[in-house]
């Protein structure tokens, strides 16, 4: 079983900051992970290896530096990895990406199954997974919490929804987003740290995938971001002095002056 594996790299702290100027996070000096929800869809992914043979491919979109978020994959046993760097794929929204992912997924070998985390700790959409089902115009299931059979063309799988599980079976190919109660993820071997080293990263960009300049990146996006920035927090509190009786007195005559009462 061909599975791919779609990631990315995330800034590893929530202490982010924003440039004003273009809206986006200030990544220099911030140490970047692979996005937790992720590692869920890879651990997956490698377990489906183990149990029916075939590869493990992750790719992912972002800059250069984004390779280390593949090597990583690697060294936790994921077969073959590919970048997607290109300065046009830059202020891609979730389309875009996603439009992105398809075209390189479009690409590769035969698969049987594309798995993604549930969503992004930075952009939290969750948006990737489902667009990269319709583009690729294959079954689509959300919040994957276990893959119960594969077998004949068929995946049978069990989602979390708000009151309980559904059960769900689908043909292959298919796309998954899975959520952090599917596996715990392993830790990296020394054999794979070794091998993640040595392995090439190929980088496809907007020559290899043979796209359009207006299909991708900003271009590409149908939302853009105008403004991004923190709410500031003002807090203000006032001591009631006074015995008990005195100070409920004085919260009580606050509150009805402030319409709460």
């Amino acid at each position: 079983m061909n599975v791919v594996i779609c990631l990315k790299q995330v800034p590893g702290t929530t202490g982010v900051k924003i440039d004003p100027q273009t809206n986006t996070l200030i990544r220099q000096g911030i140490n970047n992970i692979i996005n937790p929800f992720d590692t869920y869809a890879l651990e997956e992914g490698m377990r489906l290896k183990e149990q029916h043979g075939g590869k493990v491919t992750v790719i992912t979109m972002g800059p250069p530096q984004a390779e280390d978020a593949l090597r990583e994959a690697i060294s936790l046993g994921a077969d073959e990895a590919v970048l997607l760097s290109d300065s046009a794929f830059a202020g891609a929204d979730t389309w875009a990406t996603a439009y992105t992912l398809s075209r390189a997924i479009a690409r590769l070998e035969q698969y049987e199954l594309i798995i993604c985390g549930r969503q992004t700790v930075d952009g939290d959409t969750g948006q990737v997974g489902p667009e990269l089902a319709e583009m690729l115009d294959i079954p689509f299931i959300a919040y994957v919490s276990q893959i119960e059979d594969i077998k004949d063309g068929h995946i049978r799988v069990r989602r979390m929804v708000e009151d309980g599980h559904e059960v769900i079976e689908a043909n292959l190919p298919a796309v998954l987003t899975v959520t952090k109660e599917i596996n715990t993820p392993r830790l990296p071997s020394l054999r794979g740290i070794a091998r993640s080293k040595s392995i090439s990263v190929p980088t496809w960009g907007i020559q290899e995938l043979d796209v359009d300049k207006e299909m991708v990146g900003l271009a590409g996006s149908c939302t853009q971001v105008i403004k991004v920035f923190f709410p500031q927090r003002v807090c203000q509190a006032e001591m009631l002095e006074g015995d008990l009786e005195s100070q409920l007195e004085s919260l009580i005559d606050k509150l009805k002056g402030g319409g709460l009462l």
